[in-house]
């Protein structure tokens, strides 16, 4: 509450300081329309009392109505300016400043959340190794207990890794280093790789419809980031034991790479929220998920360093597919 209250008072101040002027925008209208009919008046007057002719007191008074007129025209002119720049730039401002604080609290979140996703498997693996510095286990025991700190050590070095492309792909200096491979071997391998690794977190089921013989120039390393962040995206909000469908097809000039879920679903209004850095759902406080809010930001930027595109559909009867479109180099 007390964060909250601070991050809103520069707002209310900045919104006192736009009302302050805008009421003193007023009162000088007010005073310029009080003087300008003050003036035409004298000068009516003056007019009047100079001349005993009618023909060329008719004639200064149109005139002097001409030049007020024209006063009035450029007074009005300068007061719109004045007055559009003043609601362009409130506009503006409590625009951007949204948007600071909005992304304060996406990192506050991102923060709490690395924090956790540190602390278990550090944790974890701790509690595995001195398991077996303290019991005299057998061998089949002790082979139980280093797979799982060894899962808990490959959670870390993909959290770690995670961060640092993400750091890379904001420098805007990342490039790809492409190689001809066979996707569909690749995806085969990656997939089955990446679900044996969460099976132990969330069981799953997995159908995999890949093409066979679906050649592609990729950075393997990069490939292999967006495998990793769309699969266990999927893992994550789907409920154990569900369907998991990954799809590998090659059609016209594109290659189509889908992943497809019975979890939840993704509002219409998230759909490209979810792309963005540190963006989750929910407050991390009271989020049960893993994640970071980074892997969906990683997989677009790179699949757009790919020249593809991605893009989220809802699943019948539940769920999300993310479509990842390439496509295929000519040789």
């Amino acid at each position: 509450m007390a964060s909250q209250a601070k991050r809103t008072r520069p707002l209310f101040l900045f919104y006192l300081l736009v009302v302050y002027v805008f009421l003193q925008f007023i009162w000088w209208s007010y005073l310029m329309v009080k003087l300008n009919n003050e003036v035409l008046e004298q000068r009516l007057q003056i007019i009047e009392l100079s001349s005993s002719n009618a023909a060329e007191i008719e004639a200064a008074k149109n005139e002097l109505h001409t030049k007020i007129h024209k006063r009035w025209m450029m007074i009005a002119g300068e007061g719109s300016v004045f007055l559009a720049l003043l609601v362009l730039g409130t506009l503006r401002t409590r625009n951007t400043f949204k948007a600071e604080a909005e992304l304060t609290h996406q990192q506050k979140n991102f923060l709490l959340s690395v924090t956790h996703e540190l602390k278990s498997p550090i944790a974890s693996a701790k509690l595995q190794l001195e398991t077996l510095l303290k019991h005299n286990l057998d061998k089949e025991k002790q082979r139980e207990i280093l797979s799982n700190a060894l899962a808990d050590t490959e959670r870390l070095h993909i959290l770690v890794e995670n961060v640092l492309m993400a750091t890379k792909l904001e420098t805007s200096n990342y490039s790809l280093f492409r190689e001809s491979i066979n996707l569909s071997e690749f995806v085969q391998t990656e997939i089955e790789k990446i679900s044996h690794r969460l099976q132990a977190e969330k069981r799953h089921d997995v159908k995999l419809e890949i093409a066979p013989h679906i050649f592609f120039s990729t950075d393997t390393f990069a490939f292999t980031s967006i495998l990793n962040n769309v699969y266990e995206n999927a893992v994550k909000y789907s409920p154990e034991n569900s369907l998991i469908t990954v799809r590998l097809e090659k059609k016209e000039s594109v290659i189509k790479l889908s992943v497809t879920d019975l979890g939840m679903g993704i509002n219409e209004d998230e759909k490209q929220k979810i792309f963005e850095k540190f963006y989750r759902v929910g407050n991390e406080e009271m989020r049960n998920t893993k994640g970071t809010g980074l892997g969906l930001y990683i997989v677009k930027q790179l699949v757009q360093n790919h020249e593809g595109t991605i893009k989220v559909k809802n699943n019948s009867p539940q769920g999300s597919i993310f479509e990842i479109t390439f496509p295929i180099q000519q040789s």
